[in-house]
């Protein structure tokens, strides 16, 4: 009986690794919101490393982490590295375009807890006296988050956070255009 428990068991985890092997080995999450606020406004807080931890929804899940600055405050090559024993790891992010009242793009490198890489943008635009703020990030899935990918959707999990700090994001910047 354990004999046949053991071999339904190796076979149900082969399965699982051939199916794992053959998910996408890409992910991509996007989410917008429209903020009642003029795209200046919104790129002030996007392009700042340091305002961008008052919104974010990642840094907010794990107060045990660490935070460290370098580079210039603002714009192309501002980093934010940052470092815990919690579920946010290590890693680094890195603004690597910045397009005034338009874009910002930043490259992610994860150390821990698992390593990995990904582009994160946030895009601006205009709509009249709003701007609709569309946060993307995209990346290669090594086979590990292939196989957690069977049971989390990265999307979901990615994309669950967006909506949070895009609801933050906008509770600020509204704030702000009514002072």
């Amino acid at each position: 009986m354990l004999i046949k428990i053991l071999l339904a068991l190796a076979i149900l985890l082969a399965v699982l690794a051939l199916v794992a092997a053959f998910q996408s080995s890409t992910y991509r999450a996007v989410r917008s919101a429209t903020l009642a606020a003029p795209p200046a406004r919104v790129f002030a807080q996007t392009n700042d490393l340091r305002k961008y931890q008052t919104w974010n929804p990642f840094g907010k899940s794990d107060p045990a982490a660490t935070y460290v600055y370098e580079g210039p405050a603002t714009g192309v090559g501002s980093v934010l590295k940052w470092s815990s024993t919690g579920q946010t790891g290590e890693g680094t992010m890195t603004i690597v375009e910045s397009r005034p009242n338009e874009l910002v793009r930043y490259r992610l490198v994860f150390v821990r807890p698992m390593a990995g890489a990904g582009d994160m943008a946030i895009t601006l635009q205009a709509q009249g006296n709003q701007t609709l703020v569309t946060w993307s990030m995209e990346g290669e899935k090594a086979y590990l988050a292939k196989v957690m990918c069977l049971f989390v959707s990265m999307e979901k999990m990615v994309g669950g956070a967006f909506e949070r700090g895009l609801a933050e994001l906008k509770t600020i910047v509204e704030k702000e255009a009514k002072t």
